[in-house]
């Protein structure tokens, strides 16, 4: 069944429907020069800020302050990659976070002829200042750091990092960090994967930074690198369809509260209230969890020990 079909479904069984809910105003070539050493705090729980709340006459789609009158824009980056888009084209609802969008958007009232999507590169969501978009969401794991520019809505998916390698690398077999100590590691520029290499491996050797995953798992499949750190699901999905010779090494221990991805929205929109009431009605309803089991795979990589 199409997500979105099944996330207003859920909504309406649920007598939920939010249609009188009313709401406030709203790469290029990769480098392989090792990355400066980071002193990044590791990625904390989701509650790095309050999550603002709305109420319900905020939230009717006539009260919505949008970027663009009349339609909801959605940020995302390009390439759009699976398991969260399909065919680097978000506005198909195929993927875990277009489906995710179009049902946030169908919550707050908008059909998906009225949703827009705009191109938005992954570190410039994350940056200060004013945005051409409503809220953007591709993979952004909600951390204090970012929290301080940008405001983020509650979580939908909590996630763990993992490492994958070639079946011949001499790290694929490693069961511990230590045993990662000296392999040559890489992952995208901006992530939260590449402050794991920086803050919890801790190499001998600076890790490799890449302007997108395209260009880091090229390095992978030539031979460059040892591993690569992305998210698991994204692990699944390379592994199983780009990589058919490579393997997930190991996933990291959940941190204190866990890693969640989280919409992310231009400092203090308010926009967010109601967004964040759309989130928890797909949650309840179980609409969320349907939508995750049918995009992304299991979590049942081993985990690295100390």
């Amino acid at each position: 069944m199409h997500r979105r079909s099944l996330a207003i479904a859920a909504l309406a069984a649920s007598g939920l429907l939010l249609a009188a809910c009313a709401q406030e105003s709203s790469g290029g070539a990769s480098s392989s020069a090792p990355a400066p050493e980071s002193s990044s705090a590791a990625p904390e729980s989701s509650s790095a800020a309050p999550s603002p709340t709305a109420t319900p006459d905020e939230c009717a789609k006539e009260n919505l302050t949008l970027v663009n009158g009349g339609q909801l824009t959605i940020g995302t980056d390009s390439p759009a990659y699976p398991p969260y888009f399909v065919d680097d084209d978000p506005t198909n609802g195929q993927g875990f976070e277009s489906a995710v969008a179009y049902a946030v958007a169908e919550g707050l009232g908008f059909t998906p002829e009225e949703v827009a999507w705009t191109v938005v590169p992954f570190n410039k969501s994350y940056a200060p200042g004013a945005k051409d978009f409503d809220f953007d969401i591709n993979q952004i794991s909600i951390t204090p750091e970012r929290a301080e520019v940008v405001t983020f809505s509650d979580g939908y998916y909590t996630v763990n990092q993992a490492v994958i390698a070639l079946a011949d690398s001499p790290i694929a077999n490693a069961t511990t960090l230590a045993e990662l100590k000296d392999a040559k590691l890489g992952a995208q520029v901006g992530t939260t994967s590449l402050m794991y290499i920086q803050d919890f491996i801790q190499p001998s050797s600076d890790p490799y930074v890449y302007n997108d995953t395209n260009d880091a798992k090229s390095a992978l499949k030539n031979g460059q690198i040892d591993g690569i750190v992305v998210d698991l699901p994204t692990a699944y999905y390379i592994t199983a369809v780009e990589i058919p010779k490579g393997k997930i090494v190991g996933q990291f221990p959940a941190q204190d509260g866990g890693e969640q991805f989280g919409m992310l929205f231009q400092k203090d929109n308010p926009l967010v209230g109601c967004v964040n009431q759309v989130l928890t009605e797909l949650k309840d309803s179980g609409a969320l969890q349907a939508i995750q089991d049918e995009w992304l795979a299991g979590t049942t990589a081993p985990y690295f020990k100390e």
